[in-house]
Parts: structure tokens; sequence; C-alpha cells
């Protein structure tokens, strides 16, 4: 959106463009807020956001909702009439009604970083476009007095602790790396510092979002050296954040950690639970899960993985450790 023109008091009548930071900014962050209008579902909210100011597809949004495009569809288009219905206006508003919306703008800038993260479109490993973007857009509410809250800066120190592990996450032929297999002297210290700044920043107030314990999970991932202190700390925090919000990939996520706290079989007994069954990750955690306690059910579950994987960069590392077992 174009710079508001503000009109001077003067003989001439002039317009003068505010280009301050601060008008910038809001101009930036209005429709960002003005399409979080309560009058659409939160789910349609976030949607909308994602294919209008990020220039998300269908299929990608399906993707970010584990739903299907014809839902997505249906759900854009009833989200479109409702913003023409209502007349809704671009603009910042009222600080109630931010404070209601902020929670559906940061929802969506999660959303848009974590496709940028683990990219399953455009078959691409790594989109650090989308991730810059969202980091972008987050700097801008924590430097905005009436956005700056403690969970934009917790989303804002997760960004940073994932996004200090950027060139470590591939190999040079684009590949992706796993991160027990990352080299740590390439991760960005720089940004890992950061993202402890603004976790430090997060800490006050009296409410912990599901932002705050994710976060805290990123900080102990930059911390390489495995520790049963470590995953121990890791596997308290997936407790935590499924109380606070449930979603199978972290309850999924939880298992692995449970593996490296406790073990292998108990993590397999919790994981077989979820029962993610047209999911690769599901497959790929219980491949790694059964190797070495029973590599002919692991087998099964990387060759399930392998058909389910949506991009080459996941369809390689599969393979990889189909043929360790197959030796």
């Amino acid at each position: 959106m174009a710079p508001e023109i503000e009109y001077t008091d003067t003989s001439s009548q002039e317009p003068e463009i505010d280009l301050s930071n601060k008008n910038i900014n809001d101009s930036q962050l209005q429709p960002m807020f003005a399409i979080c209008h309560p009058s659409i579902p939160t789910e349609a909210q976030i949607g909308l956001s994602l294919n209008i100011l990020c220039g998300f597809g269908v299929e990608e949004i399906a993707d970010a909702f584990l739903s299907n495009t014809e839902t997505i569809y249906k759900r854009l288009a009833r989200a479109k009439d409702k913003l023409r219905t209502e007349k809704i206006h671009v603009e910042l508003p009222a600080q109630s009604e931010i404070n209601d919306r902020l929670k559906t703008v940061l929802t969506t800038l999660y959303l848009l970083f974590s496709e940028g993260y683990y990219s399953t479109s455009q078959n691409s490993t790594l989109r650090k476009d989308l991730c810059v973007e969202a980091m972008r857009l987050n700097v801008m509410l924590v430097e905005n007095g009436q956005t700056n809250t403690p969970p934009a800066n917790a989303l804002l120190a997760l960004m940073c602790f994932h996004s200090s592990r950027f060139d470590a996450r591939t190999n040079q032929n684009g590949g992706l790396v796993l991160y027990e297999e990352q080299d740590e002297s390439l991760w960005n210290r720089e940004l890992t510092e950061r993202g402890e700044y603004y976790l430090n920043r997060s800490s006050s107030g009296n409410r912990l979002s599901k932002h705050h314990v994710e976060a805290a999970i990123a900080y102990w991932h930059t911390h390489k050296k495995d520790t049963s202190d470590k995953w121990e700390n890791i596997l308290q925090l997936y407790n935590k954040l499924l109380q606070i919000e449930y979603s199978p990939i972290a309850a999924l996520n939880r298992t692995y950690a449970l593996s490296k706290a406790n073990r292998k079989r108990q993590a397999i007994v919790e994981a077989e639970k979820l029962n993610l069954s047209d999911n690769h990750l599901y497959h790929s955690l219980l491949g790694n899960l059964y190797t070495d306690v029973d590599n002919n059910r692991a087998l099964q579950h990387l060759q399930i993985a392998l058909t389910l994987a949506k991009t080459n960069a996941e369809k390689v590392v599969i393979d990889l450790n189909i043929n360790r077992l197959m030796r």
C-alpha cells in the first residue's frame, strides 16, 4: 500500500508524503489486520492472508492446514464474499481489536515461515524468500507500539533460532541435511543471539503462548550436543505445547524427543497411537524408531514414506535410509 498523503496548512496546499518508518510500517500492517476481521472465520482469515498478502496458491494453503484443495477453494470464496459485503476498511483497528486479531496475524506469519522452512511446494527444500518475508513482517510487529506483544517477540525468536541453521540444512546439491548430520560450524551464531534477545523480551506478561514454547524448543536445538538434560527439557516443552494447542505434527515430534530422552520402544508405542497413516513424516519417524529394533518394520515404513513424500529432497533422504537398511 502506498504511503498516506497528508495535507499541511500552507498557502500552496501541496501534498506532503509521510515517509516516516511508522507510517510505512503501519501501511503494510493494515491489510493484515483488515483481513483478520472477526466476521470472517479464523481459518478463513489465515487462508485469505496467505493467499492475498503472501501469494500462496490453494495447494500450498491446503498443505499448511493439512486439508484438501476443494475445502480451501470454498473457504477462500466465502471469505472474499464477506470482505465485499461487510465493506471492511483497510486500516489498523482500535487497540482492543488489535489484541483480538493479533493471534491470527501471528499464525499467518508462522505458516508463512513454516512453508519456507519446510517447503513442500516448488520442489524446493528451503524457500528463504518466504522466511525472510515472514521475519520482516514480524519485525514490524515488534517495532510497532500497538503490536509489540510477548507472543510477537516469541515468534520472532522462534524464526531467528530456526533461520540460524539455514546454511546447514541443505548440501551443495540442494539436498536436505538432517539435524543430526548438520555441520554446527555453519550455524549462524548472530541469529542465535538475536533469538535469545527476542525470547528474553517475550518473557514479560503472564500468558504463555504456543510461540513461547516452540521458541524454547528451538532454543534447545541450537545446542548440538546430545545430553539427557537437553532432550528431557525438549520433551517437557512438547508436553506443555500439546496442552496449550494440540496438533498431530507436534505430537509426532514429541515422540522423537521421547525416544531421545527415554527409549525407542516407548516412543514407538506413542507414535503408533497417532495413526497418521497418510503422512510421510509419520512413516519416516517410525522407520527411524524401528531401525535396530525391528529392521523389517523399519523398511516397511520407509517404503511407505517414499511413496508419500512430496519433494525430491525428502525422497533422496528416505531412499538413503532404505539403502542403509538393505545392506
